[in-house]
C-alpha cells in the first residue's frame, strides 16, 4: 500500500506550489469581480476529480496517443518553467479570453488542475505511491477551496504586495520542479 507522510508531505508541496492557488488571488479577485460570483464548490470538486481521474487514466490516455511519459514531462516541465517565469518576473506569457462564467473554467481548468498539474501528476506517479499522491490531492483541493471561499479577506490581510511576495517565492519553488522534471525526464530519454 504505502502509506507514507513524506510522500504526502513533498507531492502536497509540489502539487501546492504547481496550482499555485496564493500566487492566484489577484486572478481570483479580478474573476470575481467580472462574473459577479465564483462556485467554489463546483471548481474544487471539478479540478478534484480531473486531478484524479488524469493520476489513473493519464498515461493511458497518453500511450494511446502515441506519447511517452518523459516526452509528456518535458514537455510539461516547459509549461511549469513559463508559469513560473510569470510569477517571478510579474508578466503575463499566457492569454486567456474573458470568461462568462468562473467554476470549471478557467478556475477549475485550466487554473487548479492546469497542463502544470497534470504533468507534475504524471511525474509524482513515477515517484511515489498512489494513495499519498491521492491524500496529496485531497488536502490541495481542501486549501483551495478555503482559498477560493476567502480569497477577499486573504487579499485584504496580505496586501497586494504580500500577494507579490508569496508568488515569486513559489515561483522560484517551481523554477527548481521544472528544471528537475526536465533532467530527470531528458536522461531516461536519452
Amino acid at each position: 500500500m504505502g502509506f507514507d507522510l513524506k510522500e504526502i508531505f513533498t507531492a502536497g508541496m509540489i502539487l501546492f506550489a504547481v496550482i499555485d492557488i496564493i500566487g492566484n488571488i489577484p486572478l481570483v479577485i479580478s474573476l470575481r469581480k467580472k462574473v459577479g460570483h465564483i462556485q467554489s464548490e463546483k471548481a474544487s470538486i471539478v479540478s478534484g476529480i480531473i486531478m484524479i481521474a488524469f493520476l489513473f487514466v493519464g498515461e493511458e490516455i497518453l500511450k494511446l496517443i502515441g506519447i511517452d511519459t518523459n516526452s509528456f514531462a518535458i514537455a510539461g516541465s516547459f509549461i511549469i518553467f513559463f508559469l513560473a517565469l510569470e510569477m517571478v518576473l510579474g508578466v503575463n506569457l499566457f492569454k486567456d479570453e474573458e470568461p462568462d462564467t468562473a467554476s470549471i473554467v478557467p478556475l477549475a481548468f485550466p487554473m487548479i488542475a492546469g497542463a502544470g498539474t497534470l504533468t507534475s501528476l504524471l511525474s509524482l506517479r513515477a515517484e511515489y505511491h498512489v494513495v499519498n499522491i491521492i491524500i496529496a490531492i485531497v488536502i490541495n483541493i481542501i486549501i483551495v477551496y478555503v482559498i477560493l471561499k476567502s480569497s477577499s479577506r486573504i487579499e485584504r490581510m496580505l496586501g497586494r504586495s504580500g500577494i507579490n511576495i508569496i508568488r515569486k517565492v513559489f515561483g522560484v519553488v517551481l523554477l527548481a520542479i521544472a528544471v528537475k522534471l526536465f533532467t530527470t525526464n531528458i536522461q531516461q530519454i536519452f
